[in-house]
């Protein structure tokens, strides 16, 4: 059964503010629906905090293969519809880099109103065959093989709650851009088990910043998920 975007929210709001945290974190408490959810993929889940900062890069990909068929529970993106209008009416110039593209429903639309590079971890031929007016380049977010402001916009969306490295990784995407970093992440609470492999938790408009800092122009907005853009 695939779950909206909009209906996930729903769910983790429910979950993150009106459970108690002290059940949150309780495994007893949790094994059963994580087991319900993921099946024989839940025990990845479970251990999943305590385990990811021991992997290297191959096995961080593994690991996000091994459960390809869990995320796809959201259909073909972890998008919400506000956020990915608001994406789209963003963009400026003429090149666009998608960071973490995924199922590549974003990659898609992007490339609809121009010249579109995606990158994720691991890309399938399936997914090249099925958006071929976009380049898909298989890459880690933390080492881009791009060019400096090789990009007008560089998009990146419920990816960076993912990254080993967020530091890195942030430094890396504003590298490549030249005018414009647009950034989607989830509004999520920290909980040790999550119904997502999710390192960092962007609770509050000040959680971002604690990241991003103020040093460039930007804009965020609560749409469900945080919206945030930088412009150079």
């Amino acid at each position: 059964m695939k779950i909206s975007r909009k209906n996930s929210i729903r769910i983790q709001y429910v979950l993150d503010q009106l459970v108690p945290p002290i059940l949150r974190d309780s495994k007893i408490f949790m094994y059963l629906p994580m087991k319900l959810v993921f099946k024989d993929k839940a025990s990845i889940f479970m251990n999943f905090k305590n385990t990811v900062f021991d992997l290297d890069e191959s096995g961080f990909s593994r690991l996000y293969e091994s459960t390809a068929d869990v995320n796809e529970l959201q259909g073909e993106t972890d998008l919400n519809e506000e956020c990915t209008k608001k994406i789209l009416r963003s963009i400026i110039g003429r090149s666009t880099l998608e960071v973490g593209c995924g199922r590549g429903y974003l990659s898609n639309l992007l490339s609809k109103k121009g010249k579109t590079t995606a990158v994720d971890i691991s890309i399938s031929q399936n997914l090249k065959d099925k958006y071929k007016k976009v380049n898909f380049i298989e890459a880690n977010i933390q080492d881009l093989p791009f060019k400096d402001n090789q990009f007008d916009t560089v998009v990146c969306t419920h990816t960076l709650e993912h990254v080993q490295d967020l530091s890195g990784a942030i430094e890396e995407l504003r590298r490549v851009a030249k005018k414009k970093l647009i950034i989607v992440v989830p509004k999520q609470r920290p909980y040790k088990y999550t119904f997502s492999l999710h390192i960092h938790f962007f609770e509050y408009e000040w959680s971002l910043k604690e990241w991003f800092g103020t040093a460039h122009e930007y804009y965020i907005k609560d749409l469900g998920d945080w919206y945030y853009h930088e412009t150079y």
